[in-house]
């Protein structure tokens, strides 16, 4: 009997050894491939068993969640979605997470390890500490101009702090509420398929993803090129350039848009945009230093992230000279996010330091604690600091006495280029109509924001389009709201 005994605790003691086993098995060495598997719901319903931490905007949040009492509890709410969503993006319990909304994802949902003093007992305990909310650089104010004086058009609008490289607004038109994103039912699925079949491209942030020809607003960066490799000494010297201007090794005539551009100087032809004394002046400064100067000002930078990645804006490094003079003129293959055009005309502002952009100020616990701050900035020399003055200097005349009046703001000190580039087929697109600009106070040391604006559909005869009449007065808008006029 005992024997019988015996045998029966040992078999006992084999299936215990096994099922302890199996269980190593299943929780410790094939623990990712369950974790990974779509058919585990767990962490999917634990992600939504919480409300999301908030995205906030001048001391009010703009995002907040809303308890829907179903199996992925919470869901993403928007305050004044189509506004803040190119910056903010969408959380979606369908299609994922975009912009800050997927670059701070961890942090928001309550995952990321510096939430908890305790991150082992976290995973011990398979709980969660609440989501940290994250505190933007952008002004509310100058977000509402922006997106009010683009209204119903096509365009976006990007402005920086010269001095730190705060991003204080970033609109994008026309835009969509993340809202109608937010859940999982066939009303998310229809308003997807909705969006991402419109023409207009709403989801699209034109301010820091889509790269257009920036025309003659590139002009600052060719008058900068120029400037440092001593290709210009005076401001006031005539430049030699013919009207039209032939470009180098072909038949092809370049002309202006303005009279008297024959021999200009470099000051007449950047306050009336004078594209053959450009062209020419990209020609004799050489497609080394233009290459020099435009990398510098952050053209042809792959790693721009403001925490999201910026598209890449580009300067042929490849061109010939016939090339090189569209490319000096804003043409040819340069094309430029509104945000970089901000950092130029930021670059100029700052005594030519380019300081990186960026969107978050700090992210916090949600009692408030700072878990990180944005810190001191990297900056790089873009162009001489003389060179900045005299850069300053021409874009001071065009808004007082040139292409850019429309940009003037009484009691403020306003720099500002106009640009309208051509683009489509043969050119027969309709102009995009750019602004750059950057003011101050008057009275005070440095100026206070550095704006790009670019408008696609100008609604106005093709004849007609300009930066001063369509992207100007925006540009002045946003100023005005940032200077607290």
């Amino acid at each position: 009997m005992t024997r019988h005994v015996r045998h029966a605790a040992v078999f006992c003691a084999l299936l215990l050894v096994a099922l302890l086993v199996n269980a190593t098995r299943v929780q410790v060495f094939e623990s990712r491939s369950y974790d990974d598997n779509p058919a585990n719901r767990r962490e999917v319903i634990a992600r939504y068993g919480q409300p999301r931490g908030d995205i906030r905007v001048g001391g009010r949040s703009v995002t907040g969640s809303v308890d829907t009492r179903e199996q992925l509890r919470y869901e993403r709410t928007y305050a004044h979605g189509p506004l803040y969503a190119p910056i903010t993006g969408f959380a979606s319990q369908e299609y994922g997470t975009t912009l800050l909304e997927h670059a701070e994802d961890p942090l928001l949902s309550g995952t990321d390890p510096m939430l908890s003093p305790f991150p082992l007992w976290n995973d011990l305990a398979r709980s969660q500490s609440p989501g940290g909310d994250v505190v933007t650089t952008i002004n509310e104010a100058a977000q509402r101009a922006a997106y009010q004086g683009l209204g119903a058009r096509k365009g976006a609008v990007a402005a920086v702090e010269p001095a730190t490289g705060r991003i204080l607004a970033l609109v994008s038109t026309p835009s969509y509420d993340p809202a109608v994103l937010s859940g999982n039912g066939p009303d998310v699925t229809r308003a997807w398929e909705r969006l991402n079949g419109d023409r207009e491209k709403p989801m699209l942030n034109r301010a820091v993803r889509q790269t257009y020809p920036p025309g003659s607003t590139f002009k600052v960066v060719t008058a900068a090129a120029a400037l440092d490799a001593g290709v210009i000494e005076d401001l006031d010297a005539p430049t030699d350039s013919p009207a039209p201007y032939t470009l180098p090794g072909t038949t092809t005539t370049l002309d202006n848009e303005s009279k008297g551009c024959a021999d200009a100087s470099l000051r007449e032809a950047f306050q009336w945009s004078c594209n053959t004394v450009f062209a020419k002046l990209g020609v004799d400064t050489g497609v080394r230093d233009m290459t020099a100067t435009a990398q510098a000002f952050g053209f042809n930078d792959t790693g721009v992230k403001i925490p999201f990645p910026a598209a890449q804006s580009t300067f042929d490094t490849t061109v010939d000279r016939a090339q090189l003079a569209l490319s000096s003129i804003g043409q040819y293959n340069t094309r430029a996010t509104p945000l970089q055009m901000a950092m130029v005309s930021a670059a100029v502002a700052n005594n030519g330091q380019l300081r990186t952009p960026y969107l978050v100020e700090r992210t916090t616990t949600k009692d408030g604690d700072t878990l990180r701050t944005a810190g001191p900035r990297p900056a790089r020399q873009a162009m001489h600091p003389m060179t900045s003055v005299r850069m300053r200097e021409l874009m001071r005349d065009v808004v007082e006495e040139g292409t850019g009046t429309n940009a003037a703001i009484r009691g403020a000190i306003v720099g500002g280029k106009t640009g309208t580039a051509q683009h489509g087929v043969d050119n027969t697109g309709t102009p995009y109509a750019w602004f750059v600009s950057w003011a101050q106070r008057e009275g005070e040391y440095e100026p206070k924001v550095a704006v790009a604006v670019v408008v696609e559909d100008a609604a106005a005869d093709r004849g007609h389009i300009s930066g001063n009449g369509v992207a100007a007065p925006i540009a002045r808008a946003v100023m005005k709201a940032v200077l607290g006029r």
